[in-house]
């Protein structure tokens, strides 16, 4: 009251003395200085109007006023205001604004601390302890003056209170899975449902991202971008100081200038050792702290993309005193807790330190570099791990499903299912071989090529699949046709407003988000039906009623009727994921995408030493997007690794070598103890043994022939008797096979 509104408890909800103050300040000064609300009229602002400046709203607010005072007596105004008001951090309400910066419940604050949350509610910003307490302290000392002046506190205890030291600190429980991205999505869904009551209406919301696994994809996702990173060398220091300013009382302030992200912190090197290999630092974090040449060796100086400088020799070719560089935290070890080599054992995590140790730190930087993971349920959609970058702190950027990038290889198998459902099978052949276009639309003759620059001639598609055959799947593209391909597109509920309508279509030249690309991945992984992915599953109010439940889902095919979708008021709401592609089909696509793993370019998906694991790498041209999709029929995730303004990840690197290995590291988490998930086998699948350098059936007893999988109606006809040669062609037209050569 004394800071707010110390005629409380004798005006009728407008004190017409403080309004008449508010004007005259404003007439004379050009704003309003003490302002003219009442702690009635806050009331009324907070619970029922919005926070717009305008003469109407303060209208209303004090007709509200005035209707609550009839309403209700002063001490239940009074508990309405302190159990509403933002106070700063996350805070609303003096309870847990007691519990952010003191740790404690208001019954046990001091005068000091109460007088510090008092000070709040006029600028929760400007007057906070944590951001700005010297202002705070000021603010807080007038406050204890007016409640002296006031008569509410002695002089005596207004001197004990304003020579207080400040106490506050952050004291908010801390987040137990690193989600930021997620917990964003499910914030702008809360207030999209239920506007500005969604911070202060108590709801508590339940997401479908398993704990375990999310913090698996945060750390995946960082690992991997640090390694692209240090693989292009040192950018060098993030700053410098004088070497008269490197005592820690002056670094404490300066170093205040560059913030941490994620585990990494910034930190000043105050002495070079190169007779000892190490370097002394100071980090505000954590201390003093010495950093091993044996952490620094990756950094080579960073040139361009594809070319550094020499590896360093000694710690002085890297950094020098009054560098201010990034560091990542490592476990303290004592001399008298080495590990079984030992050697000192690092830890992506902070550990909490002994005062007494030291702190070991390993030379890093924030890479420049951007990326993507989503893993899905592949049957409900439900989201159940997601992160959209390398630090929600450094960028509010959600890549995974804001950024629309080219998706390169990782749209063929799309392209391959199409192709399938329109008759060819994983034994047609086509020529992997030069093509040449000339379009009067384009400002040049366009050339395709594979990524190897070479040509390998007649292909069988599964091999075209695997080995990632541009040329093959633009001669396929042409086939099938542009538009019949888009609208197969479509069908599957993949965006195509921003597909190119020409054949770069087939190399992935169109523009989709990693959700979308995981979506359509989960399709492919569920045997063909639809997917709508969803993040939350459950929203309580503050009476732990449920008001939203996220429906069942059911899997059906055509014969789903009406009825079967109808559910009485007393059931759980279903969904119905239809069908969207053939099944036969997509199981030969399954098939097709596991020899990506076993002998093409996910190879080193292997690791993972599981046989149900299907995908596809993907790179687009001058190496701007790298990919990878992966599933089994369970579970579908995609990551997407490049930068947010496009350019050239350097020419060594490929999806393979940037995207699959965070695959890799986050599945071995996500599929840890699942047993093998694969598609069943649907009725209507035939094995033939095949010519593979024909892809015609194979006569009896012919050296080298293979097995391959066909819908029964796709299958190469029966061998002809009078033929001394293999079997016909996939359908038993030689005119057909010159045309997919040609």
């Amino acid at each position: 009251m004394a800071a707010e509104d110390a005629r409380f408890y004798e005006h009728f909800g407008v004190d017409i003395k403080g309004l008449m103050r508010a004007a005259i300040e404003l007439v004379s000064t050009g704003e309003i200085q003490s302002g003219g609300s009442t702690i009635t009229m806050q009331v009324a602002k907070n619970y029922f109007l919005s926070r717009d400046r305008t003469f109407i709203r303060k209208f209303n607010e004090i007709l509200l006023a005035l209707q609550i005072e009839r309403e209700l007596d002063k001490n239940r105004i009074m508990e309405l205001y302190l159990n509403k008001i933002y106070l700063g951090n996350r805070a609303y309400g003096i309870a847990a604004a007691a519990q952010v910066y003191y740790d404690k419940p208001v019954t046990e604050l001091s005068l000091a601390e109460m007088a510090m949350l008092a000070g709040l509610p006029k600028a929760p910003s400007a007057y906070n302890p944590l951001a700005n307490p010297e202002r705070a302290q000021i603010r807080r000392n007038w406050i204890l003056g007016r409640m002296r002046d006031l008569q509410y506190i002695t002089n005596d205890a207004y001197e004990l209170a304003t020579n207080a030291p400040l106490t506050a600190s952050f004291n908010a429980p801390s987040t137990e899975v690193d989600a930021d991205h997620v917990a964003e999505m499910a914030r702008a869904e809360l207030v999209r449902r239920f506007g500005d009551a969604a911070y202060t209406d108590g709801y508590e919301v339940k997401l479908t991202v398993e704990s375990k696994k999310q913090q698996e994809a945060t750390r995946a996702l960082r690992a991997g971008l640090e390694a692209y990173d240090q693989r292009h060398g040192f950018r060098g220091p993030i700053g410098r100081v004088d070497e008269e300013q490197l005592a820690p009382d002056n670094l404490a302030n300066l170093m205040a200038n560059y913030p941490r992200v994620a585990e990494l912190v910034p930190a000043a090197v105050t002495r070079v050792r190169d007779e000892d290999s190490e370097v002394d630092l100071y980090a505000r974090q954590l201390g003093e702290s010495v950093m091993a040449f044996s952490t620094m060796t990756w950094a080579k100086r960073y040139k361009t993309e594809n070319l550094t400088g020499p590896e360093p020799e000694k710690p002085s070719d890297v950094v020098a005193v009054g560098d201010i560089v990034y560091v990542k935290p490592m476990v303290v070890m004592t001399p008298e807790q080495p590990d079984e080599s030992g050697s000192e054992k690092h830890s992506d995590e902070q550990q909490p330190l002994d005062i007494a140790d030291i702190r070991r730190v390993a030379l890093s930087q924030v890479p420049e570099v951007q990326g993507a993971l989503i893993s899905l349920d592949a049957r409900t959609g439900a989201i159940e791990a997601l992160a959209g970058g390398y630090s929600f702190s450094q960028n509010k950027y959600n890549r995974a499903t804001q950024a629309r990038r080219q998706p390169g290889s990782t749209f063929k198998p799309f392209l391959y299912l199409s192709a399938l459902e329109s008759g060819m099978t994983p034994a047609t052949i086509y020529n992997d071989a030069p093509i040449v276009f000339d379009d009067s639309e384009l400002e040049t003759t366009w050339r395709p090529q594979n990524s190897s620059g070479q040509f390998y001639g007649p292909t069988r598609l599964r091999e075209a699949l695997y080995r990632s055959r541009n040329l093959v799947s633009v001669r396929l593209l042409r086939d099938l046709g542009i538009q019949n391909t888009i609208d197969y597109l479509e069908q599957l509920q993949i965006p195509t407003e921003d597909m190119q309508k020409d054949l770069s279509l087939s190399l992935g030249s169109g523009l989709l988000t990693p959700m979308d690309l995981a979506r359509g991945f989960a399709v492919i992984a569920n045997g063909g039906y639809d997917v709508e992915p969803y993040l939350i599953s459950q929203i309580s109010d503050i009476n732990d009623e449920t008001i939203f439940e996220a429906p069942d889902v059911k899997l059906c095919d055509e014969n789903c009727t009406e009825k079967q979708e109808n559910n009485s008021d007393d059931e759980k709401e279903i969904r119905v994921a239809r069908r969207l592609a053939d099944e036969r089909s997509v199981y030969i696509l399954h098939s097709m995408m596991r020899d990506v793993i076993r002998r093409g370019t996910g190879r080193r998906a292997q690791a993972l030493g599981r046989d149900d694991i299907s995908g596809k790498t993907g790179t687009t041209n001058e190496q701007r997007d790298t990919w990878f999709g992966g599933f089994n029929h369970d579970v579908a995730t995609t990551v997407w690794v490049g930068f947010d303004q496009p350019q050239p990840l350097g020419r060594r690197e490929f999806g393979a070598s940037t995207a699959l290995p965070v695959w890799i590291d986050y599945m071995k988490v996500a599929l840890e103890g699942e047993p093998p998930s694969l598609m069943a086998r649907p009725n209507g699948i035939v094995n033939i043994r095949i010519d593979p350098e024909t892809g015609r059936r194979a006569r009896p007893g012919q050296e080298g022939a293979m097995f391959e999988i066909f819908r029964e109606e796709d299958a190469p006809p029966p061998l002809d008797p009078q033929d001394e040669s293999s079997g016909g062609s996939n359908n038993g037209s030689n005119d057909d096979l010159s045309r997919q050569i040609f």
